[in-house]
């Protein structure tokens, strides 16, 4: 996986093992790429960021929501305003879009994603329309809870090698069954569940 939340470098540092011994790094490797791979498929979401704009399109169906300020339509986590455009349309016919804010207010700058776009004065169209958003998709930095529930994650399928049957056992306390779910792994990644997963 390209875009892990921990590295083997810091996988390896983790175990005391010396930088130049490669003798593990596939097993090392193919940990750290299952455990960022679990949590972006825990969370529903993903926290690396497109590396150009990506075009996406959305149905406006049960992703608007209506208050006071506008409608707010709900979005794929935006990482950057960088190459953002919208347009509303169908088929082969759109129109840009302006005047639209985003929300939450002070995402980006608070180091979080877009996950709305509100527009004041208008609407995103009728049942047929579509919104074509082209943006730089995910998270602006990797945040310090998923790297962390990373390289746990990533060091328990690391040393599961020694524990097939999810049994573990030491000197100082026995013999015990694995958890299933590591209890600060979730505490780190819960808050960022998107609602529906997990």
């Amino acid at each position: 996986m390209a875009n892990e939340y921990v590295t083997l470098a810091e996988l390896k540092e983790q175990f005391g093992i010396e930088p130049d011994d490669t003798t593990q790094d596939a097993e090392l490797s193919r940990a750290c790429s299952s455990a960022s791979g679990w949590i972006d498929k825990t969370t529903g979401r993903r926290f690396w960021l497109d590396e150009t704009p990506v075009q996406r399109t959305f149905r406006p169906a049960g992703r608007v929501a209506c208050d006071a300020d506008g409608e707010l339509l709900l979005v794929d986590d935006i990482g950057t305003l960088t190459g953002l455009t919208v347009e509303t349309g169908s088929g082969a016919s759109f129109t840009a879009v302006t005047g639209y804010e985003t929300s939450p207010d002070n995402a980006l700058a608070d180091g979080e994603p877009i996950t709305g776009l509100r527009l004041v004065n208008g609407s995103w169209g009728t049942a047929t329309n579509r919104v074509r958003i082209t943006a730089q998709f995910g998270w602006p930095t990797v945040p310090a809870d998923i790297h962390q529930a990373a390289l746990i994650q990533a060091s328990r399928l690391a040393k599961r090698k020694g524990s097939p049957e999810g049994i573990i056992g030491s000197a100082e306390w026995g013999v015990r069954n694995l958890s299933r779910r590591d209890p600060d792994v979730w505490n780190l990644v819960e808050p960022y569940i998107l609602p529906g997963f997990g």
